[in-house]
């Protein structure tokens, strides 16, 4: 019996020992070794054309240009993620130069603000982000997309990476034409080759962020060919021969890069209730408001005590409209309230040229009882119209301003004669966080 167990210790510490190591040997004197991490389930591979397009991607943001890898998915995100703080790190540290500290504008206490500051939401991931935050956090969601729609990604990137419209266009309208003369020549090779070195290759399309990762999804594949004729190889972009289902799914792919459409964050409103306030019209906003340099916002402190010496002129209505235009300049947002009939007071943040039907379906959204017709009024006695084309900075609404609410009162006269009365103005969600205003 007591070699049985002896047999059973040496086989324990046999299996213990590792390699090199003698069963004699004592355990402790040998150096500790490394545990093995254990992994899970394994991802799903990305296919060829994902690992293409996602290194061409990253090649891209480098601004190098290098052979397309094949690399996984988590690579690829570690690289962009990388690149993309090293792009936030630069933004970062240009926007330092022009901040106001030293500029001699007054610094303030970020609470004293009636408004923490302009926010934005990404429509691809849902976060809130701030001004310098947004550009660089759309980019990384199309460029993360790539492991999952190589297509959806290369045509988000295409529309949205590129600031120059006309230049998207045309080099879409190259595209289109590459792919429809494929599906209407599928037997023909030189529909399915293009020359990297080509002109027109070259000035429409290959500067275009995107255009590259769109081909490659495709199918088209970086081959060098010999010239007809001559000693030497020239580089193209070659599509392999395509059969009758590949070639519809192509219209497809095509018919969404047409219809594609630039990835924009969308304001977050910011929606906040008060409680009733003599404080309403006081407004402290923070310096995301304006379309300003801290010097600009310096000099424009110093020509207030100008504006009641200028107002008492006598100025042609062409010098007025040059006021007013570089007035509206000034901002980019604007922060609005409405004092509602019992007092209460709802505040949103809108872009400075939005119109007042942004403004008019963004109380009615707000409303227990959306449907009831009512009317807005701006300071100064100015009725707004629900339909009203005028952009928010073109009534003088920026870059913050106090209206009143009221509702139709027909409809109201309505109500009232059928026995019934308005009692809850602002949903309930709303008035869960009704805060003071200070």
């Amino acid at each position: 019996m007591k070699k049985f167990f002896d047999d059973i210790k040496k086989d324990i510490k046999f299996k213990s020992a590792g390699p090199g190591k003698k069963l004699t040997d004592d355990g402790r004197s040998s150096k500790p070794q490394a545990p093995k991490v254990a992994h899970g389930t394994p991802r799903k591979a990305p296919t060829e054309g994902a690992e293409r397009a996602g290194a061409a991607a990253l090649a891209r943001i480098e601004h190098q240009h290098r052979p397309v890898l094949k690399t996984s998915q988590d690579a690829i995100r570690n690289q962009v993620k990388r690149e993309l703080e090293a792009e936030a790190a630069a933004t970062a540290a240009s926007l330092k130069n022009t901040d106001v500290e030293g500029s001699g504008v007054t610094q303030k206490d970020p609470s004293c603000f009636s408004v923490s500051g302009v926010f934005f939401i990404c429509p691809l991931t849902g976060k809130t982000l701030t001004k310098t935050e947004r550009e660089m956090h759309i980019k990384e969601a199309i460029l993360m997309r790539f492991s999952e729609d190589v297509i959806e990604a290369s045509i988000m990137m295409i529309h949205t990476f590129n600031k120059d419209k006309e230049k998207v266009k045309a080099a879409v309208d190259i595209i289109s034409k590459y792919v429809e003369n494929i599906c209407k020549n599928p037997t023909e090779e030189k529909y399915r080759k293009i020359k990297l070195s080509n002109k027109v290759f070259q000035e429409k399309v290959s500067g275009i962020e995107g255009s590259w990762e769109y081909l490659q999804a495709l199918g088209f594949e970086s081959t060098s060919l010999q010239v007809d004729g001559e000693d030497r190889n020239e580089e193209f972009l070659v599509l392999p021969a395509q059969e009758a289902e590949a070639l519809e799914q192509m219209k497809v792919h095509l018919e969404r890069l047409q219809k594609g459409e630039p990835v924009r964050a969308k304001l977050d409103r910011r929606t906040q209730v008060f409680r009733p306030s003599n404080q309403a019209t006081h407004f402290e906003l923070p310096l995301d408001f304006y379309n300003l340099t801290a010097e600009e916002l310096k000099r424009e402190q110093q020509l207030k005590s100008e504006v009641v010496e200028r107002n008492t002129m006598l100025r042609t209505k062409a010098m007025r409209e040059k006021d007013e235009q570089r007035q509206r300049r000034k901002y980019n947002y604007t922060l609005l309230r409405v004092r509602l009939p019992d007092e209460n007071i709802l505040q949103g943040t809108f872009l400075a040229w939005e119109r007042v039907s942004a403004l008019y379906q963004f109380v009615r959204e707000s409303l227990e009882n959306g449907w009831q017709p009512f009317e807005l009024m701006a300071p100064g006695g100015q009725k707004l119209k629900d339909d009203e084309e005028l952009a928010l900075n073109e009534c003088n609404l920026t870059p913050a301003a106090l209206l009143t609410f009221s509702w139709d009162a027909a409809v109201q006269a309505d109500i009232a004669a059928a026995g019934g009365k308005t009692a809850v103005l602002l949903k309930a969600t709303l008035l869960e966080n009704i805060k003071t205003l200070s």
